[in-house]
């Protein structure tokens, strides 16, 4: 894939393009959500990073579930408890450890420092940001291939008269 604006946007354009957008936005979403969370929690509340992690990461992925599977990958009907949301939330107490574990270690650090409650709810943030943005690109790949990953069955009929399922 060429890295060029023209080359991006016929990307952009294409079933895997358009995933990966609506995923973007709606990490973006998530992000905006957490991080709010998390500085409220932390910044004003003055609950530990850890505390304020936790809470952020559990009220984060509840939109981020409901718009990756309805409106990133169009998944419709009642979700499927073993294949759908035990792996989401797998994946995000998993993401809840390692931002947990990047929060709680900026804490530590920024307290050794000395830094003002203001920039430490900054570099916390920060940190537990950072902790999620590792593992993007790693949930998009999983959420396509796996999770949401579209079967045939799934595939609404042809105009043809063909039904979309395999003979």
């Amino acid at each position: 894939m060429q890295l060029t604006p023209s080359a991006a946007l016929a990307f952009a354009r294409t079933a895997e393009g358009k995933k990966m957008v609506r995923y973007t936005i709606v990490s973006v979403i998530a992000v905006i959500v957490s991080e709010a969370v998390l500085a409220f929690a932390f910044g004003v509340l003055h609950w530990t990073a850890r505390s304020s992690n936790i809470l952020a990461t559990g009220i984060g992925t509840i939109p981020s579930y409901e718009l990756n599977r309805k409106w990133a990958w169009g998944k419709r009907g009642k979700s499927h408890l073993w294949k759908e949301v035990v792996p989401f939330w797998t994946l995000s107490f998993i993401g809840l450890a390692f931002s947990t574990w990047s929060a709680d270690y900026a804490e530590t650090v920024v307290q050794r420092h000395h830094v003002g409650h203001g920039m430490q709810t900054l570099i916390v943030a920060a940190a537990a940001l950072a902790a999620w943005g590792v593992l993007w690109v790693g949930k998009f790949i999983f959420f396509n291939k796996v999770l949401f990953r579209t079967h045939p069955q799934d595939l609404e009929p042809a105009l043809d008269g063909r039904t979309g399922l395999p003979t």
